[in-house]
């Protein structure tokens, strides 16, 4: 029996990775690559849900097949939410990227300056996964608690792993490998929602 394709809406290799590695030989994952979508999404949604479903439904209206998106942001309490739907920009939407700046480490950057001074640093990482099957659409969600530190550590992970220590662990995600995140991590919440659905069908 040919394995059942789903369109993944990203072209972030981490994402692939830490997909394949959950969601196993269910399911044959395509990327916007695999399918010859070249271009970057717009993320210009106020929500991280959104985002998501704006990026699922784009893909599904263009090649007409399930698909599935999903927008992570960084909620740091003390910051209000901040720096939240715009985790992925945050430099770049308050000007503080400079040219030539990795996105990812003027994202950090950021936020440890604004957090230099700051005693509580409880933050939360929330994925939100959209899904278009078979037409109708779904929302699988992920959260995982933590803090931010003051100093990046680790080497693994992407965005704002160095520098966030999920409750009740001491390392930071980044100085995680991909089998240890995968199994607390808030996208790996959410896609285990996502593959336990799957697997009902």
């Amino acid at each position: 029996m040919k394995m059942k394709e789903l369109i993944f809406a990203t072209h972030n290799p981490n994402k692939i990775n830490e997909i394949h590695d959950l969601i196993g030989n269910r399911y044959r994952i395509l990327c916007l690559d695999d399918i010859d979508y070249r271009e970057e999404i717009p993320e210009n949604q106020m929500t991280i849900e959104g985002n998501a479903t704006a990026k699922a439904e784009l893909i599904y209206n263009m090649f007409h097949k399930d698909c599935f998106a999903d927008d992570t942001g960084l909620e740091v309490e003390i910051l209000d939410g901040q720096p939240g739907v715009f985790s992925a920009r945050y430099a770049e939407h308050t000007g503080d990227l400079m040219p030539g700046e990795n996105v990812s480490e003027a994202n950090i950057r950021k936020l440890l300056a604004l957090m230099k001074d700051k005693e509580n640093r409880k933050a939360r990482f929330r994925s939100v996964i959209a899904l278009i099957f078979e037409g109708r659409h779904f929302l699988f969600e992920g959260k995982v608690n933590g803090q931010i530190i003051k100093k990046k550590r680790g080497y693994n992970g992407f965005g704002y792993d160095p520098i966030f220590v999920p409750l009740g662990f001491d390392q930071t995600f980044a100085e995680m490998t991909l089998q240890q995140k995968n199994k607390i991590s808030h996208r790996a919440i959410a896609i285990n929602k996502l593959v336990e659905f799957l697997a009902d069908r």
